[in-house]
């Protein structure tokens, strides 16, 4: 599990820039050129570069370069990955909430015949 936690770091932290995160839905669709990838931003390639860059450190995208062009995709199984952990995450917390709800009514409950001996 430790071998985990650099990896999710990673993706969060690439997932954090909105940015990336268009990148990363416009590459959900299928694999696209830097090109293509850069059209829609309001940055200069350079920078898209950079965003990309830190989508590889990540592991959410991979690229290669035929010729003079360098075709993106994404990696789904690293998102399935940082989707199950949310998953995990959210389930903790949820049960925590059910106790918490369950403890309120059962506090409301106490209260209540406390209040009314008859």
């Amino acid at each position: 599990m430790p071998n985990q936690v650099p990896t999710l770091d990673a993706v969060f932290h690439a997932l954090a820039c909105p940015a990336r995160r268009v990148i990363v839905e416009r590459l959900t669709r299928g694999a696209a050129s830097v090109s293509q990838i850069a059209e829609p931003l309001s940055m200069a390639l350079p920078s898209v570069m950079q965003h990309l860059r830190v989508l590889e450190d990540s592991g959410l995208v991979h690229s290669e370069k035929v010729g003079r062009v360098r075709t993106c995709r994404i990696d789904p199984a690293v998102l399935t990955d940082a989707e199950h952990w949310i998953a995990r995450q959210r389930a903790v917390w949820e049960a925590r909430l059910d106790r918490l709800d369950d403890y309120l009514k059962d506090l409301k409950r106490k209260e209540k015949n406390r209040d009314d001996p008859s």
